[in-house]
């Protein structure tokens, strides 16, 4: 009854969605609620998950020129409105410090709510040359948005990220690097996380306050919701102008620099769950899961059993695998469950006759396929199946989100896609900004991006029949 319970504490994803993802975010025990209001605790194995993101994708930053830098999280207000569409951007979720100790503040400061104004008035002393440019930073930090709603991962009032920002000496700098860094999240999100995105351009409706441009990359959930999971902006030169960011160029003559700035966050681990999940729990791509392998001695108080299984743990930490051995007195079937919950990628199961006929069972945690290895040939076999779980949870993803990637090319098409099911509709747009709102009005549906690798689906606006200019990635999204 014990092992049964285990799972059946997990709301089924097809009963309740939104429960399910709650249930598995608490019993895999990635974090809890806290006494601050819209705050959340990450607990050893949800930050241990973050901790492997943010080393991998800060090697991939850094290969691309990348430096890490660190910058106040206090920004006074008279900073944050020079720059007007920016600060009216933010204005509804910022939180306010005007008192320090006993004293009421002179100027009222915010909690970071997002750093470009604080680059900016760093920049405009670090830059006085063409020779100072480019300057291509990141932080790693938290920042605060006062959310009404909030859900674990995805929406909180602190969240974990990281921001980038860059200065150029010229816009067509700028805007390689805003791709640039789209391409390094893509690439991150298929390769580490086995998530496939799509790779396009934020309408002006959508796009960050006081860019010129935002680039997203948009992923599928599995209940086919939208999640924006990281996004580029090119700012132009409206920040120098506002920030009087200028520099001598070659010919003697002073000019303004143009600006990036790029950012992911936590909600990639809300994106893990969501993508690869189910009803046993979390599914982790080996590239962050924490623990890659669990040993699950069977019969462990049979002499030789805990030995042999701490012998191949030391031989697997050897060759880089993160490796743990679960010696607890639980029956070998909780182990299991607690095993699938936690979406450790392979157990290893191990008793006194495998010992005795010198192999072990590898149970996979995507597919649950069981494979029979000789115990001298573990670690091989553990390298080898690495890459191979990766790409079969990637293809996986990709199949589901292909799956549930419709096109419409009428109102009336449209109309029933979102009524009857859930994924990407694929739909012509006209450009105007009064189509876009009536559709979210109607529909409480948003355009998630103007796709890179555009198709003509049809010559007219889905909306208004009014001739076309892109196609577009509509969908709901958290």
């Amino acid at each position: 009854m014990a092992d049964k319970k285990m799972v059946e504490a997990i709301t089924s994803m097809s009963e309740d969605f939104a429960q399910w993802y709650t249930d598995i975010c608490k019993k895999a025990d990635l974090c809890d609620y806290t006494s601050v209001k819209g705050c959340m605790v990450f607990k050893p194995a949800g930050y241990a998950i973050w901790e492997l993101i943010q080393k991998q994708m800060d090697d991939r930053f850094k290969e691309t020129g990348v430096e890490n830098v660190y910058l106040p999280m206090f920004i006074p207000e008279s900073l944050l409105e020079k720059e007007k569409d920016h600060v009216e951007g933010f204005a509804p979720e910022v939180a306010w410090v005007t008192q320090g100790g006993l004293a009421p503040l002179q100027e009222k400061m915010c909690v970071r709510p997002t750093s470009e104004t604080l680059f900016c008035d760093f920049y405009k002393n670090e830059v006085r040359s063409y020779r100072d440019l480019p300057k291509v930073y990141n932080q790693w930090c938290s920042v605060v948005r006062w959310e009404k709603e909030t859900r674990p991962f995805l929406r909180s009032r602190e969240f974990l990220w990281q921001e980038g920002h860059t200065i150029h000496a010229t816009a067509e700098e700028a805007e390689e690097r805003t791709i640039q860094m789209l391409n390094v999240y893509a690439d991150f999100c298929e390769q580490v996380l086995a998530i496939p995105v799509v790779k396009g351009r934020k309408t002006d409706k959508e796009k960050f306050a006081g860019a010129e441009a935002t680039y997203t990359i948009e992923a599928l959930m599995h209940d086919g919701k939208a999640l924006q999971s990281g996004t580029s902006h090119n700012f132009g030169n409206g920040f120098a102008k506002a920030f009087d960011i200028q520099y001598t160029d070659k010919d003697n003559t002073l000019k303004y620099g143009y600006q990036t700035s790029w950012g992911t966050t936590t909600r990639l681990i809300g994106a893990i769950i969501m993508v690869h999940g189910d009803d046993s729990g979390l599914k982790l791509p080996p590239l962050v899961a924490p623990v890659q392998v669990m040993i699950v001695p069977i019969q462990q108080k049979k002499e030789g059993v805990l030995d042999k299984a701490y012998e191949i743990r030391d031989e697997l930490k050897k060759a880089g695998i993160r490796v743990k051995v679960d010696d607890s007195d639980k029956s070998p079937g909780w182990k299991f469950s607690e095993c699938e919950m936690r979406g450790v990628p392979m157990r290893i199961e191990i008793g006194p006759r495998d010992i005795e006929e010198g192999k072990a069972i590898i149970v996979r945690r995507d597919n649950g396929e069981k494979t029979e290895c000789p115990i001298n040939g573990l670690t091989d076999k553990i390298k080898e199946l690495i890459p191979e779980i990766q790409k079969s949870m990637l293809d996986a993803a990709r199949e589901h989100r292909d799956a549930h990637t419709y096109s419409a090319k009428t109102w009336e098409e449209f109309n029933k896609i979102f009524e009857e099911k859930a994924g990407f509709v694929k739909a012509m747009w006209c450009g105007n900004r009064e189509c876009e709102d009536t559709i979210k009005e109607k529909l409480a549906v948003t355009s998630r991006c103007m796709p890179f690798e555009q198709e003509e689906i049809a010559d007219t606006c889905v909306c208004c029949g009014k001739k076309a200019q892109k196609m577009v990635y509509w969908g709901r999204a958290y």
